[in-house]
């Protein structure tokens, strides 16, 4: 087995994840959030990309107090690395998947009345009680009890003896973009909590509160906020922008492979969909899209060398990409090369990426392949 320490180097592109980044950006959300409010760290797509287990036990160490994924794999590689924190599972998990997170000491979503009886039915075989959080839809239209069926909700606790209903939650789809509507997704959600809460049912946590909402709306902070993007550094949005001081975690390098000057009205690349208009000095780096570098209907425009942009020139290939370094001195095979990230006094950011490619900066850093080595890195102390 490759050592996960060297073999970044042993491919010529990589990812380096600034965990004091994460570390910094941790601390900042729950000074935003308060005491009183805990804060789970969405760790969903492996980190977003950035590493799961990397990501969640600096999110511990630095104030988070839960961890959120999509599905109970993902649990698993946590609790199997050694995390012993809280882990709520947001999406679905089958019924005969319970005993797994009884034996693992995992919070699944119940957002169907089905569903819950199912999960009844095998905790009492398994003769323990399942944690769970209710899932309410207030908007999003996916998965969640309507706000409508509040008055089954009561019933639900009292029919599922062998569930333990910890916590309540919805999600914001515009949180990002239309203040209003999350204003009235949280009226709707807290008159539903507040009903459960005045029958008597003890839920420990009523949650709502994505990154958009955690900086933009505060009276959707309830219990916990799930934060997710901001913890990255990224921006939910234009409208809803990380704090100035949060600091992206993520960069994407490869190298130089070959540089090499291509007269005029020379092809480059699949398809000769680019020809040199000049002569043109091309350096190819060695990555492609089977590393997630997007080819097509759109691709990412440029990269940074020796702390210059550079425009990426003819389709993107499978490992390899050309780009015009005609503009840039000296450079060689070998030299650095920055995809996403920041490289002398220049920066690329997935936001910008996002633009260019018409998607958002989450699709950005999540589109990055696993086969692309992540390196653990630090930067200097806040």
């Amino acid at each position: 087995m490759i050592d996960p320490d060297i073999s970044y180097r042993l491919r010529p592109t990589w990812v380096e994840v600034d965990l004091d980044a994460i570390a910094h950006n941790v601390r900042r959300l729950k000074q935003i959030v308060g005491p009183r409010v805990a804060l789970m760290a969405v760790v969903k797509a492996d980190g977003y990309g950035h590493g799961a287990v990397d990501v969640a036990r600096t999110a511990l160490a630095h104030g988070a107090s839960h961890l959120a994924v999509a599905n109970l794999e993902e649990a698993l590689i946590l609790r199997t690395a050694g995390i012993h924190a809280p882990i709520l599972i947001l999406s679905y998990a089958p019924p005969e998947a319970v005993p797994l997170a009884l034996a693992h000491d995992l919070t699944l979503t119940v957002y169907d009345e089905a569903l819950a009886a199912d999960y009844q039915r095998e905790a009492e075989k398994a003769r323990q009680r399942l944690r769970v959080h209710l899932k309410i839809d207030t908007g999003m239209g996916r998965l969640g009890f309507l706000p409508g069926a509040g008055d089954r909700l009561a019933p639900l606790f009292e029919a599922c003896s062998q569930l333990d209903f910890e916590g309540i939650y919805t999600h914001f789809p515009v949180a990002d973009e239309d203040a209003a509507f999350t204003a009235e997704q949280v009226r709707t959600f807290g008159a539903v909590v507040d009903q459960l809460r005045a029958d008597g049912k003890a839920l420990k946590y009523a949650h709502a509160a994505n990154s958009a909402g955690t900086l933009g709306a505060p009276d959707s902070h309830f219990d916990l906020v799930r934060v997710g993007l901001a913890m990255y550094g990224l921006s939910p949005s234009e409208l809803v922008p990380a704090p100035p001081d949060f600091r992206p975690a993520l960069t994407w390098k490869s190298v130089v492979a070959s540089v090499k000057t291509l007269p005029p009205g020379h092809t480059v690349g699949y398809g000769n969909t680019y020809v040199t208009e000049r002569e043109t000095r091309i350096a190819v780096m060695p990555v492609g899209y089977a590393d997630g570098l997007r080819r097509a209907p759109s691709h990412q425009r440029e990269v940074l060398v020796g702390g210059m942009h550079a425009p990426i020139i003819g389709r993107v290939s499978m490992e390899k990409t050309m780009i015009d370094i005609s503009a840039i001195p000296d450079v060689r095979i070998g030299d650095e090369v920055v995809l996403l990230g920041a490289q002398g006094d220049e920066r690329i950011s997935a936001e910008e990426i996002g633009r260019n490619l018409g998607t958002i900066n989450y699709e950005v850093v999540c589109s990055i392949l696993p086969r692309v080595p992540r390196q653990v890195i630090t930067s200097p102390g806040d």
